[in-house]
């Protein structure tokens, strides 16, 4: 690979993650495709939790929002200790294509609608101040990690996205922002000869290489990161919260952070206010210097996200530039023919960059969005006070994740934000309900699962490398043959709250239509918020 590794530190390549001097798989990974993050990373060397432990702060998850938390506690003078199920960085937080914007997808004009010019203005200014953040982290820890800050366009092609581009151009006018202007030419001619909105101060960099210098400057703080490290308990009655590990270890702290994607400890109430979707992204070699180094987006439902990631940026280069196009969002577990989403991405890059060369990286990730559009951030509904969650990334994960490192640390440090409201879990927003009827019948239309035939009759008819469901009287199993033609058979309904899962190709696992739960292709989960595997098959 080129590069000299001390032996206090792990490696991310294409294979395999290596840890030196000996070789060490994951347990558990977030899909089979590969993203363009994990080659080449140095990252500090973990090991899984084998003692019990006291704190002050206990937080669950080893992604941007878990980490960005726990390393400002720790500047603090807070004792933190970090648990992840994976490795570092190896949930959604590697699955982005970390774009920094402040320009929110769901759009100012329906955010004064919910939330009023006030609640707006402060959606505005925390994302901005999130950019800042991470901008002053990367300054003050001197993480390598090819940030730039580089101007986002919001382009219309049509007419009737021309209004509500105009439209979008008032509403940030009405919370004052002043510096988003219109522009009759997009920087690009191929992606419209419509105007578009240009963003200034918007931002990329290289997600891992950031968290990677994140980890190793909280560890350098004092605080400590467990990783294959699975929590399957929580008890958060009384002062002191305790988390239990899949081998029996305990950590008990004065306060506990859940920040992994969808909330693991909470069974019901948050996962009515958001719905898992799959996202899709395809990397395109370009040449050097063709596209000018911008985030782009347009306005389709869903929409396209486009960004680039300069050759000297990573060992992909071979002298081109990454023009990297995110899209064709759907509902979790909810279509059967997710390959096409790779090949109609191909076809509108291929269409609005006729400069893009071959692919190079294909991956899709997962995001929750929350039915009045902001993420879920404070105190965990119904639970303890010294219980908090981070949810609802809602496509601006990175933004949303330094958020929640910054509010959750103003919450238990007693300090006054005035983001609180807005992000508050229990918040209730009466211009969302019809959202939240819509999404919550979506998920009551999954069980008519139980009453369908399966896919196939027989595990034969099963081929190598896929997966399917199969009736087997009143139960329905769930059926993967591996590579070598042996079949592995577990039950087809999901451990969280009982939909029945179905098969992703892309990424070879069990994915669950219902509140977006994933498992591996023998049962074993991979996000939550299940937390047990799939039952063995009767």
């Amino acid at each position: 690979m080129g590069l000299r590794t001390p032996k206090h530190l792990v490696i991310y390549s294409v294979d395999l993650l290596r840890v030196i001097p000996k070789a060490k798989t994951m347990k558990r990974e977030s899909g089979a495709s590969l993203p363009v993050w994990v080659e080449h990373v140095v990252v500090p060397t973990t090991e899984p939790l084998r003692d019990n432990l006291t704190c002050d702060v206990c937080v669950v998850g080893a992604g941007i929002a878990g980490l960005t938390t726990a390393y400002l506690l720790a500047k603090e003078g807070k004792r933190v200790v970090v648990l992840e199920a994976k490795q570092i960085g190896g949930g959604e937080t590697s699955r982005t294509t970390a774009h920094l914007s402040n320009a929110l997808d769901d759009r100012y004009s329906h955010l004064i609608k919910l939330f009023g010019k006030d609640g707006a203005r402060l959606a505005c200014q925390s994302h901005g101040r999130a950019i800042d953040k991470i901008e002053e982290i990367i300054s003050d820890e001197k993480i390598d990690c090819d940030f730039a800050r580089v101007d986002g366009f919001l382009f219309a092609n049509n007419r009737e996205q021309e209004e509500q581009l105009l439209q979008e151009l008032e509403a940030v006018q009405q919370i004052g922002w002043f510096d988003v202007v219109l522009r009759k030419q997009c920087p690009v001619d191929t992606l419209t000869a419509l105007p578009c909105l240009h963003f200034p101060n918007q931002g990329h960099f290289h997600v891992l290489k950031y968290l990677a210098g994140l980890s190793r400057a909280f560890i350098d703080k004092g605080g400590e990161i467990f990783t294959e490290t699975k929590v399957v308990n929580f008890k958060t009655a009384g002062p002191v919260t305790t988390v239990i590990t899949e081998d029996g270890h305990a950590v008990s702290a004065n306060h506990l952070v859940v920040a992994t994607n969808s909330p693991i400890n909470d069974k019901v109430t948050i996962h009515t206010k958001q719905a898992p979707y799959r996202t899709y992204v395809v990397a395109l070699e370009v040449p050097r210097g063709a596209v000018p180094d911008a985030l782009y987006w347009d306005m389709d439902d869903p929409y396209h996200y486009v960004r680039l990631l300069k050759g000297e940026a990573g060992e992909h280069s071979n002298g081109f530039d990454l023009l990297i196009v995110g899209g064709e969002d759907h509902k979790t577990g909810q279509d059967d023919h997710i390959a096409k989403h790779f090949t109609e991405l191909e076809k509108w890059a291929r269409l609005k960059f006729p400069v893009a060369g071959e692919v190079a990286f294909r991956w899709s990730g997962q995001v929750y969005e929350p039915v009045d559009s902001l993420a879920f951030i404070g105190r965990n509904p119904g639970d303890a006070d010294n219980v908090y969650i981070v949810t609802g990334d809602s496509g601006h994960g990175m933004t949303h994740g330094t958020i929640a490192g910054m509010l959750i640390t103003d919450l238990i440090m007693e300090r006054r934000n005035d983001w609180a409201k807005i992000y508050d879990p229990a918040r209730v927003s009466l211009g969302s309900v019809g959202e939240f009827l819509k999404e919550n019948l979506n998920v009551a239309a999954q069980f008519k699962d139980y009453i369908t035939p399966g896919e196939v009759d027989d595990p034969m008819q099963v081929m190598p490398g896929t997966g399917r469901i199969m009736r087997k009287g009143t139960q329905k199993v769930a059926i993967y043959c591996d590579q070598d033609g042996v079949r592995h058979e577990c039950s087809a309904i999901c451990t969280h709250m009982g939909c029945i899962v179905s098969w992703n190709s892309i990424e070879s696992s069990w994915d669950c239509p219902c509140h977006g739960s994933r498992f591996d292709p023998f049962g074993r989960v991979i996000t939550g918020p299940a937390i047990k595997d799939l039952n063995k098959s009767e």
